[in-house]
Formats: C-alpha cells, sequence, structure tokens
C-alpha cells in the first residue's frame, strides 16, 4: 500500500542553514585527527567568511590521511598557510590548524545520508581572484534569503 506524505521531498532539500556547492573563503575552527583502520582522516570544521551571505554558516568535511590520499592533505595544508616547518617535521598540530584561513570547494553528495566533499583548496590571498561573479549567484540563491 502506497502513502502519500506532504512535505516529505522538501525534507531530503538543502535546508536554509546548508552551504551550497561552489567556493567558499573559511576559516578552520576545529581539526581533530580521526583514526580508523583503513581509512584514518582530519575531521575539519570550518566557518564561512566569504561570500558574506553565508558568513557564519558551518562546513564540515574529512580529510584522508591514506597513503593514497596525502596529496589532498599537502594541498590543504599548504594553501591554508600551516607552519612549514612542522610540515617538514611530518608533523600536524590540531591547535596550529584552528584559525587557518583558505578557500575551500566543496559539493554535497548523498552515500549513507549527506556528506561534504572537498573538492578542492586554494590560498585566502586567491579568494577575489576566484569568487568574481559568486556574489550575484549566492543573492539569487534561495540559500541566501
Amino acid at each position: 500500500m502506497g502513502r502519500r506524505i506532504p512535505g516529505l521531498n522538501e525534507a531530503n532539500r538543502v535546508s536554509a542553514d546548508d552551504v551550497p556547492d561552489g567556493l567558499f573563503l573559511v576559516r578552520v575552527e576545529r581539526a581533530q585527527y580521526r583514526w580508523h583502520a583503513h581509512k584514518p582522516y582530519y575531521f575539519a570544521g570550518f566557518a564561512v567568511l566569504e561570500p558574506k551571505p553565508l558568513a557564519g554558516r558551518s562546513i564540515a568535511g574529512r580529510i584522508y590521511c591514506t597513503p593514497k590520499a596525502m596529496w589532498k592533505l599537502t594541498w590543504f595544508l599548504r594553501d591554508f598557510g600551516y607552519d612549514t616547518e612542522l610540515l617538514g617535521k611530518d608533523e600536524i598540530d590540531d591547535k596550529a590548524l584552528v584559525g587557518l584561513r583558505g578557500v575551500v570547494k566543496i559539493s554535497h553528495a548523498f552515500v549513507h545520508g549527506i556528506s561534504v566533499n572537498l573538492e578542492g583548496f586554494a590560498p585566502a590571498s586567491q579568494w577575489e581572484e576566484l569568487s568574481a561573479g559568486i556574489g550575484s549567484e549566492i543573492k539569487a540563491s534561495k540559500v541566501a534569503s
């Protein structure tokens, strides 16, 4: 027997508190290493700084630390301005990550619930160049209202 449940489809959409796919200037708010037997990772929590209509919202994602994914962790650390001396010693200090700023490109994937993919990174100094035209898209979006 099938049932019609009004509003069920709306619950599957991105809520007003979520951040849409795209580029964002962010600051690291939290970072914590999480051990997993097959896929250890860093949990990273970011606060959105730009674009302004989305400032203050949060993004959380994983940056894996497997040998195959080490390039992405290094990319993140380099572009967010992590201490090169510590990086040269193969050391990551969770506390030293907090406060770092940079650009992150995200997308959402629906695998076992919702997940945020951290697709790419860039230094904060490149935000103006990378964000050209984003402001008008965000203003027109339902998410910004």
